[in-house]
């Protein structure tokens, strides 16, 4: 009661509405915050891919939702504050409604940001699923390296998908041969959504063994329970080290090496080096010691790496044949589909890439892969593919022939293939 001697009571009055006020608006803050956390409005962590996905909303709150979603993901692909592939970002997925997923065939997915393709994925593997209770939003959970999933099945009903993401080393290697057709290869295979690889050759095995195998596992790119990692350096089946080092890493990895006739690739191999520097010598003095003995050089790189029995020689000694698969080069180039279905049942994969991917690009000789519905132009490979060769001496190419012929009878006999080489 002393308080009010000193105190006017209007002024008492008006402090205690005051507070009454405050506290309101505080508890109404609170309320808010929690509803939109409810919905789905964690703090930028990093490192996070969350994944919504949705088909009809149930009602307005979800549209509002979404375009936040949307606005949320603008702010932070235009941001300043950093790189966008460390941002938190919110992503939406057109996933085919799970409710006759049993009745009906697998259901695949594609995951994209801001209307990009980033990975596809089947969403019902390994899949956590709710309890069907009604409710109409349900909170993610947002753990390190995982993709959250939340699909809209019904009206009163969402199902929660969970898959780990994470970086893996590789468990198929494309080996090579340089010039056999290995990045025509990697390109048909990234068709498959079950197949991630890196962008530029990692060359880990011959170049960067001493930076170790985690250094190397951060060069490959993140993937889903399921989906294969590989890369290809196609280097690494000429390099007498790398055999052994990679039998280290893994022993039951599978190996791919693309072959050509020899001829024809140390042709190729030679263009491309005589497009990077012009002043080149022309390759019928390149590819024998001297030309009035016709010795072939063998230490000439065109050549040597042709020998393909000598190098394979060394890879039996650590891997059986049948971890490792021959693609044949000639074959890739007027029959892709039958190529990749090989390769496909190599990898354990389901056969996906098939002919109606392909079709040939007649000015160039060259395979291109078809474009997919709602997509720009088609995507052949760079303008280096199918470049025009030049006119070679005949009595050189039949010396060279005869030089690889027995080196190619010995690879047939190695692998149990024959080429037609010859």
């Amino acid at each position: 009661m002393v308080i009010f001697r000193y105190v006017p009571y209007k002024r008492l009055l008006s402090y205690v509405i005051m507070s009454i006020i405050g506290f309101t608006m505080l508890g109404v803050y609170v309320v808010v915050l929690t509803w939109c956390t409810t919905l789905g409005f964690p703090e930028y962590t990093g490192n996070r891919i969350p994944v919504y996905t949705r088909e009809k909303p149930p009602d307005t709150h979800v549209e509002r939702l979404v375009q936040n979603i949307q606005r949320h993901n603008r702010e932070l692909q235009y941001s300043k504050s950093g790189d966008i592939n460390k941002k938190y970002f919110w992503t939406q997925a057109d996933i085919r409604n799970f409710d006759n997923a049993e009745s009906t065939n697998t259901p695949d997915s594609s995951i994209y940001l801001d209307g990009k393709s980033n990975v596809n994925t089947d969403n019902t593997d390994n899949s956590d699923t709710m309890d069907n209770t009604d409710k109409t939003f349900l909170q993610p959970t947002h753990q390190p390296g995982n993709i959250t999933v939340i699909q809209y099945n019904n009206p009163r009903t969402f199902t929660k998908i969970r898959q780990k993401m994470s970086k893996k080393l590789p468990q198929a290697l494309i080996i090579g041969v340089k010039k056999g057709g290995t990045r025509a290869l990697l390109e048909f295979l990234r068709i498959h959504p079950d197949v991630r690889a890196p962008g530029p050759e990692p060359h880990f095995f011959d170049r960067h063994y001493d930076k170790g195998l985690e250094w190397y596992r951060h060069q490959m790119p993140s993937t889903l329970d399921g989906q294969l990692t590989m890369e290809k350096t196609p280097s690494y089946f000429v390099t007498k080290e790398v055999p052994q080092r990679i039998y280290n890493m893994s022993k039951n990895i599978k190996l791919i090496v693309v072959v050509r006739d020899p001829v024809t690739r140390a042709i190729s191999d030679y263009t491309q080096a005589a497009t990077k520097r012009p002043a080149m010598k022309p390759f019928e003095k390149m590819a024998f010691i001297d030309n009035t003995s016709r010795i072939v050089d063998t230490k000439w790189a065109a050549v040597k790496i042709g020998v393909y029995a000598k190098h394979l020689e060394k890879w039996l000694k650590y891997f059986p044949l049948r971890q490792i698969h021959f693609v044949n080069g000639e074959q890739l180039i007027v029959n892709p589909a039958g190529e990749m279905a090989k390769v496909q049942d190599f990898l354990g994969l389901k056969r996906i890439v098939t002919d109606k991917h392909f079709y040939l690009n007649e000015t160039r000789g060259f395979p291109c892969l078809k474009k997919p519905e709602g997509s720009g132009r088609p995507h052949c490979l760079g303008k280096t593919k199918g470049r025009q060769h030049p006119n070679v001496d005949p009595h050189v190419l039949q010396r060279l022939r005869d030089f690889f012929k027995p080196f190619n009878a010995k690879f047939y006999q190695l692998t149990g293939q024959s080429f037609n080489w010859n």
